[in-house]
């Protein structure tokens, strides 16, 4: 079998070999190798055979016409609504308008309505240019409907909506939404391709034509679908005959397009896995709301975030399962640990979280639960069907440590449940909930958030008390302090309720004070360690 530090070494050459081989794709995806034949027919050597050249490159006088119609396809002009048109389009230019939209009752009716982008010759109809470039975009989607929020004393209802209309609609069922934002995108670089190795992502959307003898790709049009975010969706409603529209134009570049549309083609894969659209807007909001470079960053930190998570949890499991005694160790942290996890699992669960943030908090509780378990000496048996816990005994040292442990709490609580039971007061008065249990959940998960590292200070008056933290698993805790200041560049870089982001700088400060309690208490040989062994205990001879 391997060895532990064997065995961490494995993980950390193959997270390594992971993170190499991570930069050698992104860097495939970013760099594209230009035609070999063009630098030589621009220094007058030959006449490019086997390149792909920009049409761009010649300047043409461009028009942008944006379409609307009920139809997946069109052949003609018929049965299609014109809503922008930019007669002087300049591809450098970058803009923003808002258009009104008519809505046809298919459409209403929870049909679904298109729009075709076209990028032509100016002053010609799309349909008469031999040289136009379009796309299509969904301009609705079907996602099931956020359930309303009320006042939970007063009944009031958060939006005022007729009452026959709310009955008739359910709140389990799936109705068309409408996509405010339509963001476009021009490849505006006068890049070459060699034609015979066209990069698989842009050649789907490159359409090229023969000019002479040479063969030229038309402009590049792109749709930003990482763009279209649910907090942009509007209900579509029967009676509504108009919905604003923003179309937004700005240049992308060759690299960020290649890499634009693997992102887009991740979380369609992502979606058709059974991800929802609420678990795809998590993921789009990871690439829209960064700047390219905090990106990067973003990816480089969550890489290492999963390595220390990892280091951390093999640690934690292998220091609770050799505990054999609680001496220093404060049961009621481990309790209010385990009921926080919990809580904030019951939390995303009742928000409707991404599965991405959801399943490695189940898995967290339930270690914790586990914990707990260790933490209290519990054992259980079956009697039959019904189970009988039973609970250890602690000798002489461990119930000093009970004894400062509830020392603790009863000046903790002095504090923090006058502060928990008004915080949850107030949002039952100002704030509307979906429903009772959605208020509770969330007077505890605010509790946690605002109060939760008050919890920590039981342990840290058990050191004080015991002048030792000798006790304390310090390998994990190490892992776990690295993810903590992680967590602070997350802060920044990533969306992020207030709450979660001021709750990653508190722990910075609880984490501090244990550096100094390890500092001021160095450790002494001669009292037992985290697994109930002393340094300077000699080992029993056997026996002749």
């Amino acid at each position: 079998m391997l060895s532990r530090s064997s065995f961490t070494s494995l993980v950390v050459g193959v997270f390594a070999v992971y993170v190499a081989h991570t930069c050698w794709v992104m860097y495939g995806i970013v760099y594209t190798r230009p035609c070999p034949a063009a630098a030589a027919a621009a220094a007058g050597g030959g006449g490019g055979a086997g390149c792909v050249w920009p049409y761009l490159a010649r300047r043409p006088k461009l028009q942008l016409s944006v379409y609307t119609t009920t139809r997946s396809n069109i052949g003609a002009e018929s049965n299609i609504d014109l809503v922008l048109n930019v007669d002087d389009f300049d591809i450098e230019s970058k803009f923003e308008r808002t258009v009104n939209v008519s809505v046809p009752k298919k459409t209403r009716n929870n049909g679904t309505l298109y729009a075709y982008i076209f990028l032509h010759h100016a002053g010609i109809l799309p349909w008469h240019d031999g040289k136009q470039v379009h796309i299509v975009s969904p301009l609705t989607t079907y996602m099931v409907p956020k359930p309303e929020e009320i006042n939970l004393l007063t009944g009031e209802s958060a939006t005022q909506q007729i009452e026959a209309e709310k009955q008739t609609s359910a709140l389990d069922e799936p109705v068309s939404h409408w996509r405010s934002r339509l963001t476009l995108n021009v490849m505006v670089e006068d890049f070459v391709f060699d034609g015979s190795s066209l990069p698989a992502d842009v050649h789907r959307y490159m359409k090229m034509v023969q000019l002479g003898k040479t063969v030229h790709y038309l402009p590049i049009l792109f749709i930003d679908q990482l763009s279209n975010r649910v907090k942009d969706l509007m209900v579509i409603n029967r009676s509504t005959t108009e919905l604003p529209l923003t179309v937004s134009y700005d240049k992308i570049s060759l690299g960020k397009l290649r890499f634009w549309i693997h992102m887009q083609d991740a979380v369609y894969s992502l979606q058709q896995f059974g991800f929802s659209e609420k678990d795809a807007d998590e993921v789009k909001g990871i690439f829209v709301d960064t700047n390219l470079y905090f990106l990067a960053l973003t990816f480089f930190v969550a890489a290492f975030h999963l390595l220390f998570d990892f280091l951390a949890f093999k640690n934690d499991i292998s220091f609770w399962k050799k505990k054999r005694s609680m001496t220093g160790m404060s049961t009621k942290a481990v309790l209010w640990r385990c009921f926080s996890t919990v809580v904030i699992f019951l939390f995303l669960l009742d928000e409707q979280t991404s599965l991405l943030v959801l399943i490695p908090a189940g898995i967290g509780a339930v270690i914790e639960l586990w914990k707990v378990k260790k933490a209290l000496k519990m054992t259980i048996k079956w009697q039959g069907l019904r189970p009988k816990i039973q609970f250890g005994t602690y000798n002489d040292s461990e119930k000093k440590t009970e004894e400062y442990d509830t020392q603790a709490m009863k000046y903790l609580s002095y504090l923090l449940y006058p502060l928990c039971i008004g915080g949850a007061g107030y949002s039952l008065l100002n704030v509307k909930y979906k429903s009772w249990y959605s208020w509770l959940i969330n007077s505890f998960v605010n509790g946690v958030y605002a109060f939760g590292f008050l919890f920590m200070l039981p342990q840290l008056f058990v050191n004080y008390k015991m002048k030792s933290v000798a006790h304390l698993p310090w390998k994990a805790f190490t892992y776990k302090a690295f993810n903590t200041f992680i967590d602070d560049i997350f802060a920044f870089i990533i969306t992020m309720p207030t709450s979660h982001r001021l709750a990653c700088f508190r722990d910075d400060v609880v984490f501090l004070v244990y550096l100094y309690q390890r500092w001021l208490y160095p450790v002494d040989k001669s009292r037992v360690n985290e697994y109930g062994e002393s340094y300077e205990e000699k080992p029993k001879k056997k026996s002749s």
